[in-house]
């Protein structure tokens, strides 16, 4: 006995090929959601970005699949993938280097807003930093726009007086854990570099964005000595880990 009939015969690779499309949209929705859920406490622009790679892949093999079923050669969907692909690759570039730039020049290169600094031929106060660029207001009034790949691979200057005291650790906490908790946990973790730090000046910690997904923050200590920057740097960030670890595993 069959179990379709004769004439349905012809259609069954477009059901199947609508079945194999229904089923890669439903996988593709899980797969943004679990990403977006496993890097809430990142970047947010990464986090995004991320989801809608992983929808993306898993959308191109369910298309992949379903022209299989269909009988159709799949040689030149994956050529048209592929140059896609590369397409994509080079146009986001530059701005995947800025927007990368960006959060290694928040650990590495030692300035923030109101700084005065020098980067190749470019000179003014920090105004705002952005995903992409740093804005420098230069003595002639002149706004600069300097793309945050050159904080990272040219020589900066910062020029205001005793920069040196300060550093600032750029921190994310994920959407579950309690902002105040953790800032009570920091601050008692932190106490114990006191006599290392500049007692005139405490830690702060200032909340440069919210969002539901987490909150992004800026902790700042100020030294006593510039010799230490490297190893208070390492501290901090290795007491942030650990409160960051402890909250994380109290929330579950």
């Amino acid at each position: 006995m069959r179990a379709f009939p004769d004439f349905l015969t012809p259609y069954l690779p477009f059901v199947y090929a609508a079945i194999i499309l229904l089923a890669t949209w439903a996988v593709a929705s899980i797969v943004r959601v679990l990403i977006g859920r496993a890097l809430r406490g990142s970047v947010p622009q990464a986090a995004v970005g991320a989801s809608r790679i992983g929808a993306s892949i898993v959308w191109v093999c369910g298309v992949i699949l379903a022209v299989q079923e269909l009988g159709v050669g799949t040689t030149i969907l994956l050529v048209l993938v592929a140059l896609a692909g590369v397409a994509a690759i080079v146009a986001a570039r530059e701005p995947l280097e800025n927007a990368s730039a960006r959060y290694f020049a928040d650990i590495y290169v030692p300035f923030r807003v109101g700084d005065s600094v020098e980067v190749g031929p470019y000179a003014g106060t920090v105004i705002e930093i952005n995903a992409m660029s740093t804005v420098l207001l230069s003595k002639d009034d002149l706004l600069v726009s300097v793309p945050n790949t050159r904080f990272v691979r040219d020589v900066v200057v910062n020029t205001s007086p005793q920069a040196w005291k300060e550093v600032a650790v750029p921190i994310s906490l994920g959407g579950s854990i309690d902002l105040p908790s953790f800032e009570s946990a920091l601050m008692k973790s932190l106490s114990k570099l006191r006599p290392r730090l500049d007692r005139r000046f405490p830690p702060m910690l200032v909340v440069r964005n919210r969002s539901p997904q987490g909150t992004e923050l800026t902790l700042t200590v100020m030294l006593r000595t510039p010799g230490e920057r490297a190893t208070i740097a390492t501290e901090v960030n290795s007491r942030v880990g650990e409160v960051l670890a402890s909250l994380s595993g109290a929330s579950r």
